[in-house]
């Protein structure tokens, strides 16, 4: 079973970036986990700040730093409050997603952690948000925050495709939430369906061929449990017809789902240069939060 010894938790001190370091906070104690929380000052704002201070005003940067690190210092001791726990506290000047790779690779975090929205909507709007081209480059587990941290995840929502990162996101999902109910979903249509129904096959022949492959999605996830050590009560299945994403995000409100567990990348090759394209779309448009493995 995967076991997390370290939680990273990004903020750019927003709102929504708050919501992710109580979670982050709130899942740590659980587990057992350390917690460590990283702000990133972004170099081009420095840079213009440089720009328009006197050579006697250059202290003015270093203010900015200590504002930023007495920000980030009164966050951890709230989350010490809230969760009995002290947080390692890093402040730093680069390249976003540099940085926090760094950082995470230097601390060996098991789970990285931040907001699906930082302190500039329009900017995520136009030029998509950190949360996706940070899951884009991950190498590690990432928790994406949408909702606040209220209570404990209790229901998890795990879409497969029996692609080897199934397994990989079940052991993940019991690791980060070893309480919660567990849905594993699988949502198939019989290759070339739309072919064979242009081509004139009998809708009953098409009709046997989906009967089929829900047997078979059955019997794989009775061997996907078994390969994550899961007793039968631990799991409802859930075969359905139809698009993978729009069957996902059904699923999560139906079943009232608080967490998505799912692969950063699916069966299709192609998508292992991107970011799985289902991936992303229920990265944009779950209403509670993702959690990414990898």
């Amino acid at each position: 079973m995967t076991a997390i010894d370290r939680v990273l938790a990004t903020t750019d001190l927003s709102a929504p970036a708050r919501h992710a370091a109580e979670r982050a906070a709130r899942l740590a104690a659980e587990i057992g986990a350390r917690l460590d929380l990283i702000h990133v000052i972004g170099r081009t704002p420095l840079d213009k700040l440089r720009r328009l201070v006197t050579p006697q005003g250059l202290e003015v940067e270093q203010r900015v730093v200590e504002a930023a690190s007495a920000e980030v210092e009164e966050l951890a001791e709230t989350l010490r409050l809230h969760h009995g726990l002290s947080a390692g506290v890093q402040v730093m000047s680069g390249s976003l997603l540099v940085e926090i790779a760094a950082q995470a690779d230097a601390l060996d975090a098991g789970l990285l952690v931040l907001g699906a929205r930082g302190a500039s909507f329009m900017r995520h709007a136009l030029l998509g948000s950190t949360a996706e081209r940070m899951v884009s480059r991950a190498t590690r587990p990432m928790l994406v925050v949408k909702q606040a941290a209220h209570e404990s995840y209790r229901s998890l929502l795990i879409p497969v495709d029996f692609s080897p990162s199934s397994l990989r996101a079940l052991q993940l999902a019991r690791a980060v939430a070893p309480r919660a109910r567990i849905v594993l979903l699988h949502a198939f249509e019989v290759p070339f369906e739309g072919k064979l129904q242009f081509a004139g096959v009998e809708e009953g022949t098409i009709h046997g061929y989906r009967i089929a492959a829900r047997q078979e999605a059955v019997r794989q996830m009775h061997a996907l449990r078994e390969a994550a050590g899961l007793a039968p009560h631990e799991v409802l299945f859930k075969v359905l017809h139809g698009d993978a994403t729009q069957r996902i995000l059904e699923q999560e409100q139906e079943e009232d789902c608080d967490l998505i567990v799912m692969g950063k990348h699916g069966e299709n090759l192609l998508e292992d240069l991107l970011l799985g394209s289902v991936t992303r779309h229920v990265l944009s448009q779950s209403q509670g939060d993702v959690l990414v493995s990898v």
